[in-house]
Parts: structure tokens; C-alpha cells; sequence
């Protein structure tokens, strides 16, 4: 069994280009089905006195493999 809660513990890597994309911020949940649809990242940050940059949806589609350190993603950005 997995928990939602135990993603922010797990870096989540694109495997397009094996960078890490931030921390777990929110998941979206359908509530009439229990469906999970997509994950937020938490914005990147460039410098800790600048506001963090627009969070990532990853569609739940587009994660392929959940470990013990990490959960792959394939998510082509721009």
C-alpha cells in the first residue's frame, strides 16, 4: 500500500531529462470517485529571496514508477 503522504519524502525525477522537479505540494483529488488526477511541485526557487516560480502539475498519467527514493515522471517541459 502507498500513502499520498509519503510523495514529499520521495524526489520526483523527470525521465526525460533526469532532473529532479521540487517537492510535493498538493495533490489533486477527484471526490465524488477517490480518483487522484495530477500532483503539485512546489515552484522552483532560483535564489531563497525570490518567490517561487509557478508549480508543476504532473498528471497522474504521466508518473511511471514510485521507489523507495524516488517516483519517476515523464513530463516534457518547455
Amino acid at each position: 500500500m502507498f500513502r499520498i503522504s509519503e510523495l514529499a519524502k520521495r524526489d520526483i525525477i523527470n525521465v526525460f531529462n533526469g532532473a529532479k522537479l521540487g517537492l510535493v505540494k498538493d495533490v489533486q483529488i477527484d471526490l465524488e470517485t477517490g480518483t487522484v488526477h495530477a500532483i503539485v511541485l512546489q515552484g522552483r526557487r532560483r535564489f531563497w529571496f525570490f518567490p517561487a516560480g509557478k508549480d508543476v502539475i504532473v498528471p497522474w498519467t504521466k508518473i511511471k514508477k514510485f521507489g523507495v527514493d524516488a517516483v519517476l515522471v515523464e513530463l516534457e517541459m518547455a
